[in-house]
């Protein structure tokens, strides 16, 4: 009977494979490019960059006009984007980093 306590990568060591699980994943493809956006580490930090820049640039340029009451769609729909570029900034710098030369 077989030990259940080794397996085919014995010899690595623990250390090593705990390493490659937490290794951060890199691109060449667009699809990959898509899997990095979309790994969890770095997609709780580009939402956290999102949350904080874009409520700043809100605040610098929309909170007058929401205080007053004078928000029209185009009002909300320019905020709205102005949570998407800084989620798409940091996504564009996590790419240019995680990039396989």
């Amino acid at each position: 009977m077989a030990d259940d306590s080794t397996s085919a990568s014995d010899g690595i060591g623990p250390a090593v494979e705990a390493a490659a699980a937490t290794r951060s994943p890199k691109w060449s493809t667009w699809a990959e490019a898509i899997r990095v956006v979309l790994y969890q580490a770095y997609l709780r930090k580009t939402i956290a960059i999102a949350l904080v820049v874009g409520t700043l640039l809100f605040a610098i340029n929309q909170l007058d006009v929401v205080v007053h009451g004078d928000a029209t769609t185009l009002v909300w729909l320019k905020s709205a984007v102005t949570y998407l570029v800084p989620f798409g900034v940091s996504n564009a710098g996590v790419l240019v980093a995680s990039r396989r030369r």
